[in-house]
C-alpha cells in the first residue's frame, strides 16, 4: 500500500511541476520571449495545454480572472497540496 501511496505523491508532485511549467510557458509567449510560430515551441505549448486544461478549465468556470490574472493555476496547485496531504492522512497516517 505505501509503494502506491508514493507513487500517487510522486505523480501528484510531476504535475503541479507540469502546472508551473506551463504557466511560465504561457508568460514567455505573452512577453513574446520565445515564438509560437517555431514548430518546437508550438510543440511543447500544445502539449503542456493539453495536460492542463482539463482541469483547469472548470475552476476557469468558477473563477474569472482578475485584471487579466488567471489565478486558476495557482488555485489547482492548492488544491493538489490539500489531495496530497489528505492521501497522506488517510492512507498512512503513522509512514510519514
Amino acid at each position: 500500500m505505501s509503494t502506491l501511496l508514493i507513487l500517487l505523491l510522486r505523480l501528484i508532485d510531476i504535475y503541479t511541476w507540469v502546472l508551473i511549467a506551463s504557466a511560465i510557458f504561457s508568460w514567455l509567449i505573452a512577453f513574446n520571449v520565445v515564438n509560437y510560430h517555431n514548430r518546437i515551441v508550438a510543440f511543447i505549448g500544445d502539449l503542456l495545454y493539453k495536460m492542463t486544461e482539463p482541469l483547469l478549465r472548470p475552476i476557469r468556470n468558477i473563477v474569472p480572472a482578475m485584471g487579466g490574472l488567471d489565478l486558476s493555476p495557482l488555485i489547482l496547485i492548492l488544491l493538489l497540496w490539500f489531495v496530497q496531504k489528505l492521501l497522506i492522512d488517510v492512507l498512512s497516517p503513522s509512514a510519514f
